[in-house]
């Protein structure tokens, strides 16, 4: 599968940033999805994820902040991004999860898109 994704830019502190992530094939079939950031200077990190169930989970960064979703129709994930602040600089990545005896694989990773938020 393949993912794309897109929405990153440039933006001021405090406002809002919606990310998309499209996959080429049916996101159904991905137990989870996701966003991790890569910020400058930093080991890629967690963000956001969604599982199948819908059941979120959110850095403690961002809770409050951003929120994940998924359109199954569309084979699309989202991230709002709202009160966007300097820290949230970087690359975000979106990606494709399956589940194997209770633990989480990642078996698809996008491009990443640039978020720069300037204070």
């Amino acid at each position: 599968v393949d993912l794309v994704e897109s929405g990153g830019g440039l933006v001021q502190a405090g406002g809002s940033l919606r990310i998309s992530c499209v996959a080429s094939e049916s996101i159904s079939q991905f137990n989870r999805l996701g966003w991790d950031l890569q910020a400058p200077g930093r080991q890629r990190e967690s963000v956001a994820t969604i599982t199948s169930d819908g059941d979120t989970n959110y850095a403690d960064s961002v809770k409050g902040r951003f929120t994940v979703s998924r359109d199954n129709a569309k084979n699309l994930v989202y991230l709002q991004m709202n009160g966007l602040k300097p820290e949230d600089t970087g690359i975000y990545f979106c990606h494709a999860d399956r589940r194997s005896g209770g633990y989480y694989y990642t078996v698809a990773w996008g491009q990443g898109t640039q978020v720069t938020v300037s204070s």
